[in-house]
């Protein structure tokens, strides 16, 4: 998206409901409460998910933030079998080379505690895939280019939008990055100026699904934050 004028229009921020600082912390703290239950799955249910819960949380994907607002992203949400199997077939065929000796030993060693493999029955099993696209440049109306900045971190952003609304909409994802990964703008016929950067499978999870144990072990506050503030030392 472009603004063709060029020329830098303020508006009002939208209004919203002010918090104090106790609302906050429990506004923060009922969030991450929620979010701290997320997990990746590989083993899906094959329970419908409405196509209108699917649309609502890519529409939430869309208020991320991007460079220059060009907002580069694009989204195929697939629910029909043969295009899913087809995805499948293709994807497993790049990740039979992968651990079939394409990858470094050090890559597949760091795979291990994850339990994943060549094989890949969620591509199929899950009711949605959602390819995600990056848009490396736009196009005016004339046909002329325009380039996009900040790709990967915009396209970041917004799947992290993405996930977090399918999670807090009651559902599981797994994120999966065949390499390479071509193949997936030949099937959704997506335009040259799209890369795919990956398929999330969306669904509920299978009543016996299970995580990796590994998965489970998160980095504590202390090694993952360094505050710096007014009249204190780096902590």
């Amino acid at each position: 998206m472009r603004d063709e004028t060029g020329t830098y229009r303020p508006t009002a921020l939208p209004r919203r409901p002010e918090m104090d600082d106790a609302a906050m912390q429990a506004a923060a703290r009922a969030h991450h409460d929620a979010m701290a239950t997320r997990h990746s799955v590989r083993e899906f249910s094959d329970r419908p998910v409405p196509r209108a819960v699917i649309e609502t949380a890519i529409a939430t994907a869309g208020r991320a933030p991007s460079g220059a607002n060009q907002q580069p992203w694009h989204f195929v949400a697939i629910s029909d079998p043969a295009m899913k199997a087809r995805i499948r077939a293709a994807a497993e065929e790049e990740e039979r080379a992968f651990y079939g000796g394409g990858a470094p030993d050090e890559w597949i060693a760091a795979l291990e505690p994850i339990g994943t493999g060549a094989s890949k029955p969620h591509l199929e099993v899950a009711p949605w895939l959602i390819v995600v696209f990056g848009q490396r440049w736009g196009t005016r109306e004339d046909g002329s280019r325009y380039k996009h900045y900040y790709v990967p971190e915009s396209v970041g952003l917004s799947t992290g939008f993405l996930i977090g609304a399918l999670h807090l909409s009651g559902l599981s994802v797994l994120t999966h990055t065949p390499s390479p990964m071509k193949f997936l703008t030949d099937l959704c016929r997506r335009p040259v100026a799209e890369k795919p950067v990956m398929i999330l499978a969306v669904g509920h999870p299978a009543a016996d699904a299970t995580v990796p144990a590994a998965a489970r072990i998160k980095k504590p506050l202390e090694e993952i934050l360094t505050v710096i503030s007014e009249n204190m030392e780096t902590t």
